[in-house]
């Protein structure tokens, strides 16, 4: 008797877990020529309102670790993502990508966990200051990570486009509520199992796959998400998501460039769009 493979059921990915979608619903996941690949998670509002939740709970213990501590984990999800390359490939592959186009993309992915890990100790010193004052003390301006970020990943390139928001705003201690890729998520949904063995506390980065004109509108509402990046979102609804984000002074996002040009794409001024600047007044000692 022929044997049966046995084929990847794609999940969610909250708090370091893989859980089903609560509401039980799917969406078929075709190739270009319209065969289906796999039925994804459709992500729900209770969905959402989980993942800000464990991000919000972990959002303290990401913060306070040290920078090198986090230039390392993030250095770990590169390894990881280099060592299944082959794997990631094959997921872009099926959805479209060229042989060469995918291990171009996985290769800048690669690249791109590298950058960001490398600047994870010295955003500070570029954003912050020491600045003059009239009197017996001294005024410093620091960076902090702004909270829970919500994370909108644009559909082309469904993988770098994930990785080239997230990273900045979790290296700069912010936890990441992000919607994946609604035509392409197989590779991004694969990226959580990469996450959960690269020493990445639960709860950092939660991955929700569905119906973006669904999720979004509820994430860009949520009260606990303090910043949301809509660059995966269309022009005609991002509008909209900014009048809802205002309702709670929530910091709206938006990229627009090539994912390839290094100059642009890959940025320590990506990781301050999602930080706040203290200023600190200490006296001088006698």
């Amino acid at each position: 008797m022929a044997r049966l493979n046995v084929r990847k059921t794609y999940k969610l990915y909250i708090n370091g877990e893989f859980p089903r979608t609560e509401s039980g619903r799917s969406y078929a996941v075709k190739n270009k020529g319209g065969e289906l690949l796999a039925n994804a998670c459709r992500g729900s509002r209770k969905d959402l309102r989980n993942a800000v939740q464990a991000a919000r709970k972990a959002q303290a213990g990401w913060s306070g670790k040290t920078a090198y501590n986090r230039g390392q984990i993030l250095y770990r999800i590169a390894e990881v993502c280099e060592s299944r390359a082959a794997e990631l490939s094959d997921e872009l592959r099926k959805q479209g990508s060229t042989a060469a186009d995918a291990r171009r993309e996985i290769e800048r992915v690669v690249d791109r966990w590298v950058y960001y890990a490398g600047w994870s100790d010295k955003y500070p010193q570029i954003f912050g200051s020491v600045n003059p004052v009239a009197g017996p003390y001294y005024n410093f301006t620091v960076p902090e990570p702004t909270g829970v970020v919500g994370v909108i990943s644009p559909e082309e390139p469904s993988l770098l486009g994930l990785v080239s928001r997230v990273a900045p705003a979790i290296v700069g201690g912010n936890t990441v509520v992000a919607v994946t890729s609604e035509s392409k998520p197989l590779a991004a949904i694969t990226l959580g199992e990469i996450f959960e063995t690269s020493d990445v506390p639960g709860g950092v980065i939660n991955l929700i796959s569905g119906l973006k004109n669904e999720l979004t509108p509820w994430l860009a509402s949520h009260m606990d998400v303090n910043a949301i990046d809509i660059t995966g979102l269309a022009d005609d609804l991002s509008l909209n998501v900014q009048k809802t984000a205002a309702e709670n002074v929530k910091r709206v996002v938006q990229w627009k460039g090539e994912w390839t040009d290094l100059r642009t794409a890959q940025s320590p001024y990506a990781i301050f769009d999602f930080q706040e600047m203290k200023t600190v007044w200490h006296p001088i000692g006698m």
